[in-house]
């Protein structure tokens, strides 16, 4: 039976990965001032963190149309597909998850889909539906794979290092008392997702300190399967961060360095860094 694996834009999974294991990826909607953009479709990384900063008003998130999605599952029962894992960024987070479970609605009669609440975001989303695709290739079966991403999506984490609280506060995900003692203090908040839950770990006063506890963090979950590093328009800051996140490498892994959505990034703004895992 073939099954295919279907996930949404903010799994920050590279086009050319996503071709590798057949996975398709639906685009959420990036809102800024009256326009609306695809993610990774009409809207650049790189145009969008080099406006940033200047825009007007916030920038806003919207999970695809549930047609969308519906649309998306067709296409992958007429290519040949006898059923469809459909894993998607945290349903505490986002409405992507009830968008794709209303699609399905619209195609129960054409294909079975099982939808996946990753309780993730980024490459944390990312190595589940990758997991979910390596083994449909390995002829593993709806459940077998559904029993491996609920296993693996309690060894999955993702830190991030931010640059600012800024962009928090323009999107009303942190507190005014809040952004006014980042603003006092101009800390790098560390922040970890894990189970669903964003928790903000620490407040350090330093980019090289906050890169340098980040990195404790995933040392301390002890060995690790597999791993991404993040990234928002931060390439100066790169090269060091791969030297000094080496010794946490799977021996047979080269990890990806993926610069993160804008569906993300508007919330979290430029120079963020971000380590995705998932332990042994």
């Amino acid at each position: 039976m073939t099954i295919r694996v279907l996930t949404d834009s903010t799994c920050d999974i590279p086009a050319e990965t996503a071709a590798q294991y057949g996975i398709v990826i639906v685009p959420a909607y990036i809102n800024i001032d009256d326009e609306s953009y695809l993610d990774g479709v009409e809207l650049s990384r790189t145009q969008f963190y080099e406006q940033l900063p200047g825009y007007q008003s916030p920038p806003t998130t919207a999970a695809p149309a549930s047609g969308t999605f519906a649309e998306a599952y067709k296409k992958l029962a007429e290519e040949g597909a006898a059923a469809i894992i459909s894993i998607h960024v945290a349903t505490s987070l986002s409405g992507v998850l009830n968008a794709a479970r209303l699609g399905t609605e619209m195609v129960e009669d054409v294909v079975p889909v099982t939808l996946f609440d990753s309780m993730q975001l980024s490459m944390g989303l990312g190595l589940l539906a990758i997991t979910a695709a390596k083994a449909a290739a390995a002829g593993k079966t709806t459940a077998e794979i559904i029993a491996m991403l609920e296993e693996r999506r309690s060894r999955t984490h993702v830190f991030a290092q931010l640059d600012t609280l800024e962009y928090l506060r323009r999107s009303g995900r942190v507190n005014w008392a809040e952004f006014g003692i980042g603003t006092l203090l101009q800390i790098k908040p560390l922040v970890h997702v894990y189970n669903g839950e964003v928790e903000m770990r620490d407040k350090i006063r330093t980019s090289k300190r906050a890169m340098a506890q980040m990195i404790q963090y995933a040392a301390e979950l002890g060995p690790l399967e597999s791993i991404a590093l993040l990234h928002t328009a931060a390439t100066d800051k790169l090269e060091m961060f791969r030297q000094q996140t080496r010794h946490l490498y799977p021996s047979e892994e080269t990890p990806l360095v993926v610069e993160v959505t804008p569906a993300i990034g508007a919330h979290i703004g430029p120079g963020a860094l971000g380590i995705a895992c998932v332990t042994a």
